[in-house]
């Protein structure tokens, strides 16, 4: 009853047994091992441009001090305030002139005594010629009279002395008038002081510009302490004085273009290298440079703000820079051809913190090891993994 199963289940157990033979095993199937992973990313054709970055102050190219020529005189109006743009000319401040119109009142008074005392002194001229030339008549009529013996010696002596005296006096009255001109003359140099102080009581602008602070207060008396009235960015032009490393600072130069992030970041404006500084800071390594930016509002003087210079600019076969072994002799990249690393030297072009531009070595296309020199060498058989771009940047 129960011999018919048990054939079954020895049947079965023959079936799924795996020796084919009295003391023989089938042999077991092995895979074979998996070539490793690479990131490769693909060599193109593209743009490439390096630049550098640089950070400074805004500032004016020419600050223009404006302040008072004249001492004593009070501020009594202020006609321009900071942020103003002015012309070259216009009234920033006027100064109270009442002293001054007193004083020259006082000159014209002592002009007209001036006057006066020439025309005293030009008619003691008249009457002292009158005297002399009289006193030398009767001088040239007295000696022929006393050579004959007609008149004595001592009339003759009274007629000398009276020509010597007039003609002294004479002397005398001609200087008066050369003491009175003097006096004159010193008088109107007065005045024309006065009046160079009254004009200067108008405090103008010596140029165009951007009026950017005022140290006048309203009622203050000026004076050679007080310093500049006004500060001013001549013609309102605001440039970047900015830092850079020795190392960059070759690869600058005038007319360079620069575009310029102001303060809050978003608005740019574009500018040009103006000035390289021959010097470079002997403690921080830095030199500077003045990058000349256009008359705008938004730009403030003592602002800090970030420029971005292009050095360069090529298109070619572009890599990123994380794909080259280089030292100081050759570079190389490595290459992924029929699942086999190949290692190229190649010539370098441009390079940028990111990206590497390829002269010589490379085709368009190729796959390159993402991060080269890592764990693979030359022949080594690797399965590539293609990347993107963003994804090495990231």
């Amino acid at each position: 009853m129960f011999l018919r199963p048990l054939v079954l289940l020895l049947a079965a157990a023959a079936v799924m047994s795996p020796i084919t033979a009295i003391g023989q095993e089938a042999p077991v199937a092995t895979a074979q091992p998996q070539a490793p992973s690479v990131s490769v990313v693909e060599a193109t054709r593209r743009e490439i441009v390096s630049t550098v970055t640089v950070t400074g102050t805004l500032r004016p190219r020419e600050m223009v001090v404006v302040g008072s020529d004249v001492e004593g005189l009070r501020i009594e109006a202020l006609l321009a305030d900071e942020g103003d743009t002015v012309s070259a000319g216009d009234v920033l401040a006027r100064l109270d002139t009442e002293m001054i119109e007193i004083d020259l009142a006082r000159n014209e008074s002592q002009t007209a005594r001036a006057e006066a005392a020439i025309a005293q002194a030009r008619s003691r001229i008249l009457e002292a010629e009158s005297i002399a030339t009289e006193a030398q008549s009767a001088l040239a009529r007295t000696r022929p009279l006393a050579q004959k013996g007609i008149v004595g010696q001592d009339v003759l002596d009274q007629r000398v002395s009276a020509a010597a005296s007039a003609d002294a006096a004479l002397a005398s009255a001609r200087q008066g008038v050369a003491v009175a001109e003097a006096d004159k003359a010193l008088t109107f140099a007065e005045r024309r002081e006065l009046e160079l102080r009254r004009s200067k009581a108008e405090i103008k602008a010596p140029t165009d510009g951007l009026i950017l602070s005022r140290a006048a207060r309203l009622g203050s008396v000026v004076s050679a302490a007080s310093g500049s009235l006004f500060e001013m960015a001549r013609d309102g032009l605001i440039e970047l004085d900015a830092d850079v490393g020795e190392t960059a600072l070759r690869n600058l130069a005038e007319g360079q273009a620069v575009t310029v992030t102001l303060p809050g970041g978003g608005d740019t404006i574009d500018g040009t290298i103006r000035l390289v500084s021959p010097l470079v800071d002997a403690t921080t390594r830095l030199g500077q440079i003045r990058v000349a930016l256009p008359t705008s509002p938004d730009l403030r003087s003592g602002s800090f703000a970030r420029g971005v210079v292009e050095i360069a600019r090529s298109s070619g076969i572009v890599v990123p820079r994380t794909a080259i072994i280089a030292d100081a002799d050759k570079a190389v990249v490595q290459v992924v051809r029929d699942g086999m690393i190949e290692t190229r030297a190649v010539t370098l072009g441009i390079t940028t913190g990111s990206d590497a531009e390829i002269l010589k070595g490379l085709d368009a296309g190729d796959a390159v090891v993402a991060l080269a020199g890592t764990f693979v060498r030359d022949g080594d058989t690797v399965t590539p993994v293609p990347l993107r771009t963003a994804e090495i940047e990231g």
